[in-house]
């Protein structure tokens, strides 16, 4: 077997995002693109020679083809020993375990989340380092800078590997070992939450539950785990089989991509409790019978309810949510006496927090729920963490979110996404923004006074690192906020969110519906930023 050296010049797109690198399969598939962008990992890395590297990716179109190209590139770089899933499967989270179980010195994940898969689709590949988590800033522009000079790539010239075969074989000098990487996953999971509770609920004639797991990659993990090991009937999770285009779909696990789901969960004879999961496994998405639980109240639910669960009775250090996300948990936090951290969106400013000791369980407004117990966001995670609460407590999920509602009072919150935008008229919007913010404070907008406007800038309590340009927030003086932000997860034009949040203390007003509640300040962001003007829609995208 022989070492290639293959010439090669630079692409110019190839800055990872707050994910990791995500472009069109076709931009995948150009003749080096892929080679570039992995050469230009291992180039950056300092001390992988003879080290442990862990690869999987979600199942999608591209996969498996990129796997084999990344095992024999990893080969001529000289890694020690790739840690590669079964059939080219491993989740988000199920990678930040197995890379922290193992010590591995890092991992390389292939997902483009919760984009659409197939040969029209998406793909994506980001490196996570040795806690298991997505590279932070400076790794990623290491990255970077070598994509901008790369000269060569080198691969070994060899024969691929069987991967739906469990083993280790020889690649070159580099061992490969084909696992399941359910199994450390789930060992990991019954080290937090009551099992036996929570199959007790599970089996329970009184108790249904569906989990639509999109026919991505979380399927055999929650077959395995639900089903199998927690007794829940067979069928209980559906489009469990993890495809390439993901059966048609679009696997992003909210009211609009997740229909199916909501249309079980709001119809006759519903089941207790429902749940989605995205792409590569790390978004959920949670359901009561005829009841949304939206992200934000999810994650304040589960830190004010975390005594219940044996793997976090002990009490949290903390906890962090991204600065968009709704302030549900800053109420629990302070009742509890314990931090909160508001950070920019995107995973990696968690692991900081979380390294540090200063957090223990952290959020995102966009179907992202986690702990300590990996560097990732975990979709099955919080699903169990529910369920425990749900075995616990003896209540319905309407009835513990209503319960949290009058403790805490509600925080009413939407997210309009307008998708596929022209960038160049996104990024105007946003600079318009911008230059607005320093002379609204005292203005009155509607029934509201600003109380300030900014654009987020977050400094890391750890390591000092500072974040500029995070978003555009308007606040009232009634603890009211409108924020606007360009998503860099999509891969045609731009993605513009806006926020919009309204908090209720009043119990007698927890009923209304939330987009009444917030029709004010969705008109005052209207106003403000001139949307449609800007992007030519009369309406949102996606409504969460």
């Amino acid at each position: 077997m022989n070492i290639a050296t293959i010439s090669t010049t630079p692409f110019t797109d190839q800055k990872p995002g707050t994910s990791g690198l995500r472009k069109a399969v076709t931009v995948f598939q150009k003749p080096h693109y892929l080679e570039n962008f992995v050469q230009s990992i291992f180039d950056s890395l300092e001390g992988s020679q003879g080290k442990t590297l862990v690869l999987g990716g979600d199942g999608r179109y591209y996969n498996r083809q990129a796997i084999q190209t990344i095992l024999k590139m990893a080969a001529a770089n000289g890694f020690g020993r790739i840690l590669v899933g079964r059939g080219g499967i491993m989740s988000t989270p199920a990678a930040s375990c197995v890379i922290r179980k193992y010590q591995a010195f890092g991992g390389i994940i292939l997902s483009a989340s919760h984009n659409p898969g197939g040969p029209e689709g998406d793909f994506g590949i980001k490196y996570n380092t040795s806690n298991g988590g997505p590279a932070p800033e400076k790794v990623t522009e290491a990255i970077y800078a070598c994509s901008k000079e790369i000269e060569q790539y080198k691969i070994l010239e060899a024969e691929d590997i069987d991967l739906d075969k469990l083993g280790e074989f020889k690649l070159g000098s580099m061992a490969v070992e084909v696992l399941d990487s359910v199994q450390p996953y789930t060992q990991l999971m019954e080290s937090l939450f009551d099992f036996d509770r929570i199959q007790e609920l599970l089996t329970s004639r009184q108790f249904r539950m569906c989990m639509d797991t999109m026919h991505a990659v979380t399927g055999p993990y929650a077959h395995s785990i639900l089903e199998h090991r927690l007794g829940a009937p067979a069928g209980t999770v559906v489009n469990g089989t993890p495809l390439e285009d993901f059966g048609g779909g679009h696997p992003d696990p909210n009211l609009v991509y997740a229909h199916d789901l909501v249309d079980i969960l709001f119809g006759e004879d519903a089941p207790a409790f429902g749940a989605a999961s995205d792409g590569d496994g790390d978004r959920n998405m949670i359901l009561g019978r005829h009841f949304f639980v939206t992200p934000s109240d999810s994650l304040a639910v589960l830190t004010a309810n975390a005594h219940l669960v044996p793997g976090y009775s002990q009490g949290l250090a903390g906890v962090a949510r991204s600065m968009p996300t709704s302030g549900a948990v800053d109420r629990v936090a302070a009742q509890a006496g314990i931090d909160c951290y508001e950070t920019p969106t995107g995973w990696k400013f968690f692991g900081n927090l979380l390294d540090a000791g200063k957090a223990t369980l952290c959020g995102e407004e966009s179907f992202g729920t986690g702990s300590n117990h990996v560097r990732e966001k975990d979709g099955l995670w919080a699903v169990l963490f529910w369920l425990n609460i749900l075995a616990v407590r003896g209540e319905s999920v309407e009835q513990i979110v209503r319960s949290h509602w009058q403790t805490y009072g509600r925080n009413f919150y939407s997210r309009h996404d307008y998708e596929e935008v022209d960038a160049q008229k996104a990024g105007e919007l946003m600079e318009r923004l911008r230059q607005m913010t320093p002379e609204m404070k005292g203005k009155q907008l509607g029934n509201y006074e600003v109380d300030y406007s900014d654009d987020f800038s977050y400094t890391d309590p750890v390591d000092g690192s500072v974040s500029n340009k995070q978003g555009i927030r308007i606040v009232f003086t009634d603890g009211s906020r409108i924020v606007f932000r360009l998503s860099g997860t999509g891969t045609k034009g731009a993605t513009l969110r806006v926020y919009l949040e309204s908090y209720e203390p009043d119990a007698s007003k927890h009923d209304q519906d939330t987009q009444k509640a917030l029709a004010p300040l969705i008109e005052i962001a209207e106003q403000v930023a001139q949307i449609k003007d800007s992007t030519g829609r009369e309406q949102p995208t996606v409504i969460t």
